[in-house]
């Protein structure tokens, strides 16, 4: 380590801005930390992204930023000010954009890192060049470790992908509040199911596919089936559950919701059965089992090296097609992706050896 990396002890990471990517960030975090442990550490984020990292031992300070915050205290002057005061000396810009790194660059950090991409190089002191295709496109590459290359760049050597998160005890209580309200039994099994995606459309799977996956899995496993959702799907979590009439399927939807409330009800469950959407992140660091049903988009952007998930893509002509509505009209890569398909692979993680080391992509063979 040269002079200058002993040195660090003022750093900014500039998170991402979904959900599922904030989560594959924290072994980014992690790795700084171990690299530097008296080092303050703070990180810009949109507001709604900082209850995934409640009670993360790596972040010292925390700066909202969002382009166009209703309180203006999160937009971008307001947060160069605050990027100024806290006097870094070294920045690592993990999303792509143009404008994370401008704040960056307007705050003086001198050392400021990420991928040369979005016509932002002359606004980086350090250039990662991101892998290409043979056709020029960006190689998929799993995000956490896209993360850890920019931290091994300024000498944090970690290379462990685990991502890691915590609940609060608030988030806990409100967990055994809102089970005891639905029914849902403290020492039973539990299968959560997520629906939604902030991607679009093209990731959503048939909601009557739920419907018979929820009422197959009480069947055969004699368990209660909770529907997460975020304010967004509300509504479908609530068809689900309707349709269904079995009262051990029961959802969120009315329910006071909040990304603590859905990473506790993750962490307490037997296996969690999710479109590739923010809270399929929530399984590996709380060693819950996943299956996840992949459509239009590339399982290599998103593996996350969970040791108990199985990944479901139906091959077809037209995909991973990365678009957040089918431009076929067909969405075959979700309708021929078959709730019988989905069982088969909820059973093999909820049956006898469900706790074995497994981490399987399926072509719908399982």
């Amino acid at each position: 380590m040269n002079r200058e990396q002993a040195g660090y002890e003022r750093l900014v990471v500039f998170c991402p801005n979904l959900i599922g990517d904030a989560v594959m960030a924290t072994p980014t975090f992690r790795a700084l930390k171990e690299a530097w442990p008296n080092s303050r550490i703070t990180a810009v984020m949109k507001p709604q992204v900082a209850p995934v990292f409640e009670k993360a031992p790596w972040i010292d300070h925390t700066v909202f930023y969002t382009a166009r915050a209703r309180d203006r205290n999160h937009r971008l002057l307001p947060a160069v000010r605050e990027l100024r005061h806290a006097k870094a000396q070294v920045a690592l810009v993990l999303p792509g954009s143009f404008r994370s790194a401008l704040i960056t660059w307007m705050a003086g950090i001198p050392v400021r890192v990420g991928y040369a991409r979005g016509g932002r190089s002359a606004l980086l002191t350090k250039l990662v060049q991101p892998e290409l295709t043979a056709a020029g496109g960006f190689l998929p590459v799993p995000a956490v470790e896209y993360y850890l290359a920019l931290a091994r760049t300024i000498g944090a050597s970690s290379r462990s992908p685990r991502t890691e998160l915590f609940t609060t005890k608030k988030d806990e209580r409100v967990a055994d509040e809102t089970w005891a309200r639905l029914g849902i039994p403290q020492d039973g099994t539990v299968v959560c199911l997520n629906t939604g995606g902030a991607f679009g459309p093209a990731k959503n799977w048939p909601l009557d596919y739920f419907v018979t996956l929820a009422l197959q899995l009480v069947e055969q496993v004699n368990c209660h089936v909770l529907v997460l959702c975020g304010p967004g799907e509300r509504e479908n979590a609530r068809t689900i559950a309707a349709r269904a009439g079995h009262a051990r399927v029961v959802s969120l939807a009315d329910q006071p919701l909040s990304i603590g409330l859905s990473k506790a009800c993750v962490r307490r469950s037997a296996l969690l059965v999710t479109t590739d959407s923010g809270p399929r992140h929530f399984a590996g660091p709380f060693g819950t089992p996943v299956v996840s049903l992949f459509g239009p988009t590339h399982i290599g952007w998103t593996r996350t090296y969970h040791p108990n998930a199985i990944h479901l893509q139906q091959p077809v002509p037209c995909g991973p097609c990365q678009k957040p509505t089918c431009a076929e009209g067909h969405h075959r890569c979700m309708v021929e992706l078959t709730p019988e398909m989905v069982l088969r692979a909820a059973l093999k993680l909820l049956g006898p050896g469900a706790n074995q080391s497994r981490s399987l992509t399926v072509s719908c063979t399982v």
